[in-house]
């Protein structure tokens, strides 16, 4: 049976004209061999059923169990991808951290400067206030003096203008 089909097989009206007798031979063949299956014992497909199944299924459940296994593998490295990804985000976040660390450490650098800046100016703003204070304080007194100064000359003319005397 099998080498009459693949005698069909190998001959295709395509390959020569000389095939056009096969051709005809071909379908001699395909009547006999759709005749001979309406008369085949069901015996006869169950043991060559059997016997297929027995030749492939083998290396089908060879091929199952080695399917199986890598999928297990692939499922393991998604995992293991998955793990890996979320250290380079953990990374990615690390740097960005680092960065932010970086960067609040110039800001405080500047707020200290700023701090040392202003305690400075502080002193200097007393140091003026103190000194204008004591100006302040002197200019009083100085006006002070002044305006004793001139009481004094001022009680000193009038000591000075001749009183009338009293008659008596």
């Amino acid at each position: 049976m099998e080498p009459e089909v693949k005698e069909h097989e190998e001959t295709s009206p395509k390959t020569s004209p000389v095939n056009n007798n096969h051709s005809i031979e071909s379908n001699i063949t395909y009547s006999s061999l759709s005749e001979d299956l309406v008369f085949v014992d069901n015996e006869v497909v169950e043991k060559l059923t059997e016997g297929l199944i027995s030749h492939y299924l083998p290396d089908l459940q060879h091929s199952k169990l080695a399917l199986q296994e890598l999928t297990q593998n692939q499922v393991i490295l998604l995992d293991t991808l998955e793990q890996e990804i979320t250290k380079f985000r953990e990374c990615n976040s690390l740097l960005d951290i680092n960065a932010l660390f970086t960067e609040a450490k110039y800001y405080h650098n500047k707020l200290v400067n700023i701090r040392k800046d202003m305690m400075m100016l502080h002193e200097k703003t007393t140091k003026l206030k103190k000194r204008a204070l004591k100006l302040q304080q002197q200019k009083h007194k100085e006006a002070l003096e002044r305006e004793q100064q001139r009481e004094k000359e001022l009680e000193r003319e009038r000591q000075l203008i001749a009183k009338p005397a009293k008659r008596t």
